[in-house]
């Protein structure tokens, strides 16, 4: 039943932030990146915080530590909303996002201590070179999940996928608390995800996530990994993790690869991420959807299976690895056919409604 309170909770949070945000202008408007119809507020992110902080309030107890991650995860909706309103120097969030991820190694003793057994079933123990993995992981996490924000409904996707994951495999290994508030977020997002796509109150309801949102849901998750597979009562294989944020972290490793090679900031803006390239194809926004959502899931139970199965991690790493590279040359192979056939006007420029 507590479910059910907090889930009308995020709906009445999402509601009356709707209407502040336009008070203060924090909204997003279309421009030449951002093709969205209308200004939309940007309260996705603060309705599930306000969530999460009531329901850490009632049962301190589903999270290690819960009051450290209060603390992080109020620092990084507060960079997040400052940034969506502004647009702070990307600079300026990686330092944030370095401090609190510090703040989660010393404060709360989160940090990657072992990588599993991958040394053909020894343990891969990191030892101090652990913290410094760990910062990078926390980075990794809030920058993959802010990175692939681009169509309705797609950030609420991949993250019930992952913590539908999660939830479940911490349930097999005993850690109820733990698949409890896993299940607790996937409530607090579906509001948001109706808010998104518009349905059933209509378009001028609509709300986006905003940095806020995304950079708490990255770190979130990356939080949950670090807890369920690295915590006092950890079961969960470190390499599972990777199946489970599979499709944003592998869009956001390719897409810095690509930025890079052009001479760019790997923080650059740009419009050539997965869901960018489904719409190039022809996909409407909703199929865009679907389908990378189907591949998230997708991954998300290989994941599962292997740890089911006790597949070896090393295998486990090997075939995640493989997945990667297949993608990787995939998508560029795609990219430069879609460019192609666009160039000779067999394709037209994509409108997307974000």
């Amino acid at each position: 039943m507590e479910y059910v309170y907090f889930f009308i909770t995020a709906f009445l949070f999402l509601f009356l932030l709707r209407k502040l945000a336009k008070k203060i202008n924090l909204v997003d408007r279309p421009n030449g990146r951002k093709q969205h119809q209308g200004v939309i507020p940007l309260v996705g992110g603060i309705a599930i915080y306000l969530t999460l902080m009531l329901a850490l309030w009632v049962q301190p107890t589903l999270l290690i530590s819960s009051d450290i991650y209060v603390l992080c995860a109020s620092v990084l909706v507060l960079t997040g909303a400052i940034d969506d309103k502004y647009d702070v120097d990307y600079r300026i969030r990686l330092i944030v996002q370095i401090l609190i991820s510090c703040i989660m190694v010393f404060g709360a003793g989160l940090s990657l201590k072992s990588l599993g057994g991958l040394l053909f079933g020894h343990e891969l123990v990191l030892g101090p070179m652990g913290y410094i993995v760990t910062v990078f992981a926390v980075l990794g996490a809030i920058n993959a999940f802010n990175m692939v924000d681009g169509i309705d409904g797609l950030l609420g996707g991949l993250t019930l996928a992952t913590f539908g994951g999660l939830a479940y495999l911490n349930y097999l290994d005993g850690q109820l608390l733990l698949a409890r508030f896993c299940l607790l977020m996937m409530i607090v997002v579906i509001p948001y995800i109706v808010l998104n796509l518009g349905a059933p109150f209509g378009v001028k309801r609509k709300v986006f996530m905003g940095d806020a949102g995304s950079m708490l849901i990255g770190f979130t998750v990356i939080w949950v990994l670090l807890q369920g597979t690295q915590g006092p009562k950890a079961q969960m294989n470190p390499v599972t993790a990777l199946w489970l944020i599979a499709i944003p972290l592998m869009d956001m490793v390719a897409i810095m690869v690509r930025r890079i090679r052009k001479g760019h900031s790997p923080f650059k803006p740009d419009r050539e991420h997965l869901h960018h390239i489904c719409l190039r194809a022809g996909l409407s926004s909703h199929q865009a959807l679907c389908l990378i959502c189907a591949l998230a899931v997708f991954c998300a139970v290989i994941g599962i299976a292997l740890e089911q199965f006790e597949v070896p991690e090393l295998i486990s790493l090997l075939l995640f690895a493989g997945v990667f590279v297949l993608y990787f040359r995939g998508l560029n192979s795609i990219w430069r056919m879609l460019s192609w056939l666009r160039k000779r006007g067999v394709l037209a420029t994509p409108h997307d409604p974000r």
